[in-house]
């Protein structure tokens, strides 16, 4: 009893850090972006987490694990189990633990409608992919479904959270375009900075606490003080991620970049999420220095193809998102898979190709449906909404004020009085 106890402290802790990761998101995307949207970002991050906790409450949570098929899980709507047996983990602090993954999902998927989207439309995805999006890969992978049957191993989320997150941001930038004044006729880009490093620094800072939740709560438990280890491997490839990305960029620009270093901890961070639990340390920190490199090329591809992403959510959890998938089937040790029957050891364990081919076809299965998924939904918003981007003259003024009738920085608007005194 006392131990059920213990974990369940220990998943509610989690629970708690992987919801401040939220935090952790308003600052990085606030800080990443203008000073005219700094209010909308917050507010909507809010706003949002709002609408995603009620619809999983009431069919999230039922669609990934309820009873079903290989598809679909189709029971326990409207959860409200009280029970609890003395033993494992309560219902209830299971069902919060997973909320916060669908809330984090849904959060990385807004970054693709950044500084261009109505807020509208923030609301009406917010109830589309907390509903019919993400449930259905947790589902596949994590509630029994087909791709959990064959073995597909991703430990805390790096294709379930991330890269479903990230293929609707995807989605979101083909069907928004561009800001306006980001690229040229000729082709060529117009870099549009953040208006706050700190704030971007700090909110990277969050996420990187609130990732030892997301990984190492995802033990479950403390009974065999496996989330120690977890832990390591996630500071361990955050910290590569970092340094690689950094050196990177210095090489090949001559500067060490800040939002290319803060990128590269998110990567080496979204790396690991998958391979937290199968792999050693040594392979966690080849892990990290892999993603912060894939970051940085991967942001200069984006770029090039004419593809507007402000927060470069689809590198951090989308590329990266891919290859912390993969890394498994490559570095996966046999203790922490075949012989606990999660899936195979990795093609550098003896395993083969077996488990990299699990993994792929898991990446390419995911990918696919979210985004084609996501397109199919935005479009016929866009098309019953009368666009779900605001207006250029709302974009050029800014969502705080065309959207929220407020602004982030209020004391940078002159006052009326203020007005008639320089007047006067």
């Amino acid at each position: 009893m006392k131990l059920a106890l213990m974990d369940n402290l220990w998943v509610v802790v989690s629970t708690v850090l992987v919801f401040f990761m939220l935090g952790g998101f308003i600052l990085l995307e606030a800080g990443s972006t203008r000073m005219k949207n700094a209010g909308h970002i917050a507010g909507k991050t809010i706003i949002t987490a709002g609408i995603g906790s009620l619809v999983f409450w009431a069919v999230g949570y039922g669609f990934i694990y309820g009873e079903g098929n290989a598809i679909i899980g189709l029971s326990n709507f409207f959860y409200g189990d009280f029970s609890f047996s003395g033993e494992g983990l309560s219902p209830a602090t299971d069902f919060m633990f997973q909320m916060m993954f669908a809330l984090v999902s849904l959060t990385i998927a807004f970054g693709g409608f950044a500084e261009r989207a109505k807020l509208s439309a923030y609301v009406i995805f917010a109830i589309l992919f907390s509903a019919f999006i993400y449930p259905v890969i947790a589902h596949w992978i994590w509630g029994g479904g087909w791709l959990g049957e064959d073995g597909s191993q991703d430990f805390a989320g790096s294709t379930v959270v991330h890269l479903t997150g990230a293929m609707a941001a995807l989605a979101a930038t083909i069907v928004l375009k561009p800001r306006i004044g980001k690229y040229n006729k000729d082709g060529s880009s117009n870099e549009i900075a953040g208006h706050n490093q700190v704030f971007t620094a700090l909110g990277v800072l969050i996420l990187w606490v609130g990732w030892f939740g997301f990984n190492a709560g995802s033990t479950f438990g403390v009974a065999d003080a496996f989330l120690g280890f977890v832990a390591l491997n996630t500071q361990l490839a955050a910290a590569a991620g970092a340094i690689a990305a950094m050196f990177i960029a210095w090489a090949v620009t001559g500067k060490a970049d800040v939002p290319t270093t803060l990128n590269g901890a998110l990567a080496g961070l979204v790396a690991i999420t998958a391979s937290s639990g199968f792999v050693e340390p040594w392979a966690a920190v080849v892990i990290g220095i892999v993603g912060g490199l894939m970051v940085f090329y991967s942001m200069k591809f984006f770029d090039k193809a004419r593809i507007d992403d402000p927060i470069f959510a689809l590198s951090v959890h989308g590329t990266v998102g891919v290859w912390g998938t993969l890394s498994n089937g490559l570095f996966a040790v046999p203790e922490l898979s075949t012989d606990i029957g999660w899936g195979q050891a990795g093609l550098f364990y003896g395993g083969g190709f077996t488990q990299l081919g699990v993994q792929i076809l898991s990446v390419v299965a995911s990918g696919i449906y979210a985004f084609v998924v996501s397109f199919i939904i935005l479009k016929v918003m866009d098309k019953v909404m009368g666009g779900i981007r605001v207006t250029e003259e709302e974009e050029i003024i800014g969502l705080d004020l065309s959207e929220h009738g407020g602004y982030g920085y209020p004391e940078n608007i002159p006052h009326p009085t203020e007005k008639n005194k320089a007047g006067a």
